[in-house]
């Protein structure tokens, strides 16, 4: 090849491809923020729906929801297949699927309040239309299980509620005060901030970004799929119960090598509640687990969000912004407006 063709073929490469080197990087745009449904008000319907588990002899737990609501001045409406019969699910995936899109569509819902966890939302998320909610935004509350549908929601654009759930609720209500205090706030759209226990586990740091996230095997779970959450800029929070610390280990350094943690402003950690003993012990705290893990990383880490599967279940807005000061002694969680 001659010199002079050599150099036109380099400039049309320029002209097409850019001036591209193995330095250059693709430019990340800018998130939106999500919309925020409107909060509650004294009239407004909450629908109770089961998306997940089934709730065998749990109908005190939903009259006592329904009375609850009723008692801060909302209507409560309970889906039609709540109870129904599906083996391990409260019904099949499509009775479930129903209730859940039936409330998704009807305007005159203002909340959807999920009546337990335990496993199945991840069979109807698919089968999901969004199309009629996005006219009338509502909010989503619940946790565990349901973090695979506020990872849907936040993918679609939309802030959730990470709260308790129906079954959660005791006989008597004043054992969880605290945890009923900042659900009402928080669906009510009074400011909730929180200052957290210190420990000596905690990375010293401040940061700035949405709050997402929810049970770390249902993020570990929706990894690779469109579900699977953008952490970039954003506050991760995770809780869990009931697994080996090997488990929680290994499901970290698969979120670690997949990236989930490269541009994370930083990380809240929950409960991690009836952790199960191998026979081969790990040798160290579930906390020192999560420092380990994340070593790579210099976000600030705080411990002791009282959220996920113990009684005292306190309320979050996910994906909206929240400020994050973490010291030693304590930590301090401000929700942005």
């Amino acid at each position: 090849m001659s010199k002079i063709r050599y150099l036109l073929v380099l400039i049309c490469m320029s002209f097409f491809f850019g001036n591209v080197t193995a330095q250059d990087k693709p430019i990340q745009q800018k998130e939106t923020a999500l919309i925020q449904p409107p909060f509650l008000k004294a009239g407004d319907t909450v629908a109770i729906v089961a998306p997940s588990g089934i709730l065998k002899n749990r109908t005190r737990e939903v009259d006592q929801a329904v009375a609850l609501l009723k008692s801060w001045g909302l209507h409560a409406v309970v889906g039609k297949n709540v109870f129904s019969n599906g083996n391990h699910f409260a019904g099949t995936d499509e009775e479930r699927c129903e209730d859940f899109q039936n409330v998704l569509d009807d305007p005159k819902i203002s909340a959807i309040w999920c009546a337990r966890g335990g496993y199945g939302t991840v069979r109807i998320l698919d089968k999901l239309d969004y199309t009629k909610f996005k006219e009338n935004p509502k909010w989503l509350i619940g946790y565990s299980d349901i973090t695979a549908l506020h990872n849907q929601f936040h993918n679609e654009g939309f802030q959730s509620i990470h709260a308790l759930m129906c079954v959660s609720l005791p006989e008597d209500v004043s054992e969880i005060k605290e945890t009923i205090a900042s659900f009402k706030s928080t669906i009510f759209g009074k400011p909730v901030d929180y200052i957290l226990t210190g420990s000596n586990y905690n990375r010293v740091g401040e940061a700035t970004g949405p709050l997402v996230g929810g049970n770390l095997t249902i993020l570990h779970t929706m990894l690779g799929s469109k579900e699977s959450l953008d952490t970039r800029g954003k506050i991760l929070f995770i809780e869990d119960i009931g697994e080996y610390k090997y488990h929680i280990d290994r499901m970290l350094q698969s979120l670690k090598r997949a990236g989930y943690f490269d541009n994370c402003a930083g990380v809240l950690v929950g409960d991690m509640s009836r952790m199960r003993k191998n026979t081969t012990p790990w040798g160290a705290s579930v906390e020192q687990l999560i420092l380990d893990a994340l070593s790579d990383y210099d976000f600030p880490i705080a411990f002791g969000m009282p959220a996920g599967h113990e009684k005292d279940n306190r309320a979050m807005v996910l994906g909206q912004t929240i400020k994050l000061e973490v010291q030693k002694d304590k930590s301090t969680m401000v929700f942005l407006k």
